[in-house]
């Protein structure tokens, strides 16, 4: 898939070179390139998104209990970094846009806003979250030290909707043009931790602190840059076909989580509660081929 990306990516870069050499060659031509014009246009894309290193950290505190009584207290954290595939995804896109020419020459200058959903996800199996940590016990005033783990049954990052402002700076030529271009982004982005379960190693044994497996979520709108290549071909004056190489990079999308846990009383009497609490941030890079129809006003 890498590869048919890079290729694409060589072919928009081509096109739109090979525009520009036009656009000087044919300078003295007659265009059907509207002097300036709103337009919109639908399409599809073709997406490489890199969900990169997840970075997460998390906290586990604890009461132990025997028959209802305080027996030890303690707490455990660590960091980690997940570290997420590449996945590739079709996504319709939608746009809408102005361009004008800079005065008498055959240079112009526009912007673009573009959509895509792209409904794209990657999902790592068993994360671990590797623990320190400290338990307390009352009965002999000694702090103990600990190693532990949260262990996810599976830890996905989803990128969603994606929205694009773009404005270009182009040359044309007698029946398109060619531009490069760049702007803001906003990305929806979801990550959602299932089904996790934190351990303590207590006198060489693995054992289960937190209880029932709990899952967590963080959905939120992610601001980030864009940078694009492109070129344009006029059927009509009135109609057009826009291709287009676009390279986008998200600002961390940060998730907070926190929940209570109950572990019930086992068949010696033993049972605990206290708190799961973490965080997650990670960036995601998206290069993106998109070929659309377009209608000018």
């Amino acid at each position: 898939m890498k590869v048919k990306l890079i290729a694409l990516f060589l072919i928009t870069v081509g096109l739109s070179w090979i525009a520009i050499s036009i656009a000087h060659a044919q300078s003295s031509s007659v265009t059907i390139v509207p002097q300036s014009s709103f337009y919109a246009g639908v399409g599809g894309s073709y997406n490489s998104v890199n969900f990169g290193a997840q970075n997460v950290y998390a906290v586990g505190t604890s009461n132990n209990y025997t028959n209802n009584v305080l027996t030890s207290s303690g707490s455990a954290w660590g960091p980690t970094s997940v570290n997420m595939g590449k996945q590739t995804a079709w996504a319709p896109t939608l746009q809408a846009g102005y361009f004008q020419y800079i005065a008498d020459t055959h240079y112009l200058w526009g912007a673009k806003v573009t959509y895509s959903y792209l409904g794209a996800s990657s999902t790592v199996q068993n994360a671990n979250i590797p623990q320190v940590g400290n338990y307390y016990y009352p009965s002999s005033n000694k702090n103990v030290l600990f190693v532990g783990n949260a262990v996810a049954n599976s830890y996905q990052t989803t990128m969603n909707n994606q929205l694009q402002l773009m404005p270009f700076f182009g040359h044309s030529f007698n029946k398109g043009f060619a531009y490069i271009g760049g702007g803001p982004t906003i990305s929806q982005v979801k990550t959602n931790i299932n089904n996790l379960v934190g351990y303590a190693t207590i006198n060489g044994v693995n054992t289960n602190i937190s209880g029932a497996p709990q899952s967590f979520s963080s959905s939120s709108w992610v601001y980030g840059a864009a940078a694009l290549v492109g070129a344009t071909y006029f059927l009509s004056p009135s109609w057009f076909l826009d291709l287009s190489y676009t390279y986008t990079q998200t600002n961390n999308q940060i998730g907070n989580y926190s929940s209570a846990f109950s572990n019930p009383v086992n068949s010696s009497g033993a049972s605990s509660s206290g708190t799961l609490v973490g965080n997650s941030s990670g960036k995601v890079l998206t290069q993106s081929i998109a070929l659309t129809i377009n209608k000018s006003f």
